[in-house]
This record gives C-alpha cells, structure tokens and sequence, in this order.
C-alpha cells in the first residue's frame, strides 16, 4: 500500500493527509495559506473568536482557503465554560462552516488543559444537537472513553500542553487510548518539531493536529513541508512495523562460511 492509498475517515469524510493544522499566530492570512499549502493538510482548524470567519464584510480567513480541497474544522479555543462553547460552535454553524467543531473548554490559564467536567456536558449538548464533535481532552483513557460513548466522532488527547512543544509526555496513556478507542484518535498539542508527530503517528494515532510548532518556526513554510514529511513517514513506519527491542545484539549479516579460527 503507497501512501496515497492509505486514507482515514473522519466524520464521514476520507482523507489522505492526516496532518491537520491551525491558523494562529501567524503574520498575515497569507502566511497562513502558503503554510497550509505546505503542509498538505486537508483539515483546517480555526478559532471562531479570534479568527473572523463569520463576518464577511471583513478580511476573512475563509478566502484564502480553497474550500473545495479543504474541510474547516472550527474550535472554541478562548471558551471556559459548556455554555460558551455551545454559543461559540453555533455561530460557526449560523455563519454556514458547517456541523463540525473541535471542541475546547480550558480549564486553567496557566497551563491551558481542559476542564473536563464542562467538556463533557458541552460535548452531551452539541451532539445532542447533531454536531460532529472532536474534544480536546487530557490524555486520560477514562475521559477519552466517556467522550466516545457520548457520541463524539473522535477523540484528541494532547500530547503536551497547547505550545509547549515538548512531545509526548505520556506515550504510555496514549497507547490505552488508542488500545481501547473506537474512533478516530488524533494528537493534540504540544508538539515541538517533526520527530514529534513522527513518534504520534509510529505509536498508531489516526492523525496528529498543530498549530505553534509551525506558525511559531523561524521558517513557517519550511516547517509545514516537514511536518507532512513526518507525518507520512511515521504512518509508513507503523504500518511496516518495527523490529522488536532487545537488550542484546543481533548480527545483521549471515554467520554461515565464517572462517574457523
């Protein structure tokens, strides 16, 4: 199987990247399309209340996207309550971006986890109403599996806190997450550079989503490609299957004809 060939679903939808990217903090709109180019990413997210994509009398993030090639992914990143994020995705959905919605309730300031309390009944709310649901969520198997039999169609753990770039911390709960999932698994945040995504996507997640280990590069385009490059070499690698650990050497070349000493 080529890379091309090994596409994912989400939310109904097939797709052959499984990089989706953000677009904060980068210079300009156009920065931001030349970087999502890069990347090859098919899924966009984008902050409703920091990103206009409602008003379209001003600048809006939406023209510089080709939407025929690009899902948008809308996130309450900024909300911090159930109540907040429910308001926030049903504007996004008002404003026609459609029934998805990367939900984020942030639960302390400093360190940007979720609260996961107002996650959850944020999550029971926007299925209910007939959204498409993908949580930000700590890397807790026991509230990964609660989001899932709420209904959501996917489940992201992060890797580390939002920005932090420090990797996964926890490959250990990951891996029970993915073990025990039934949807989608994708890495959210905290990845630092393209050895991250790498390792996510070598573990067996589904796709890995980022925004500052891009947007934050001395080079943003540069970065993007490397991220897809990562991403697609990590899916290749799970799919090989690496060799076992061992404690002792193995010789990589046959022992047969060797000389008697």
């Amino acid at each position: 199987m080529s890379i091309v060939d090994d596409t994912f679903e989400l939310g109904g939808k097939r797709f052959r990247s499984r990089l989706i990217v953000g677009t904060g903090k980068y210079k300009d709109f156009e920065e931001t399309r030349r970087a999502i180019d890069a990347s090859g990413a098919e899924i966009v997210t984008v902050a409703v209340r920091r990103v206009n994509i409602t008003d379209p009398r001003r600048e809006n993030l939406l023209d510089y996207l080709d939407l025929d090639r690009i899902t948008v992914l809308p996130n309450t990143a900024g909300c911090h309550t159930a109540a907040e994020a429910v308001r926030t995705a049903r504007l996004a959905r008002e404003a026609g971006v459609g029934n998805w919605v990367k939900l984020e309730v942030i639960g302390d300031e400093r360190t940007l986890f979720p609260d996961i309390p107002e996650t959850l009944e944020a999550a029971k709310v926007l299925v209910r109403e007939g959204f498409l649901v993908f949580p930000y969520v700590n890397d807790d198997p026991v509230t990964a599996k609660r989001l899932e039999e709420i209904g959501c169609a996917a489940v992201m753990p992060l890797a580390a806190p939002i920005g932090s770039g420090l990797g996964i911390r926890n490959p250990y709960n990951i891996r029970i997450i993915l073990e025990q999932a039934r949807v989608p698994v994708i890495v959210d945040a905290g990845v630092g550079t393209a050895s991250d995504a790498a390792i996510a996507m070598e573990m067996g997640c589904d796709a890995v989503l980022m925004n500052t280990a891009i947007a934050g590069a001395k080079d943003p385009i540069r970065m993007a490609r490397a991220m897809k490059l990562a991403v697609e070499a990590g899916r290749l690698a799970y799919l090989a299957g690496r060799i076992p650990r061992k404690l002792y050497a193995t010789a990589s070349s046959p022992l047969d004809g060797l000389l008697e000493p």
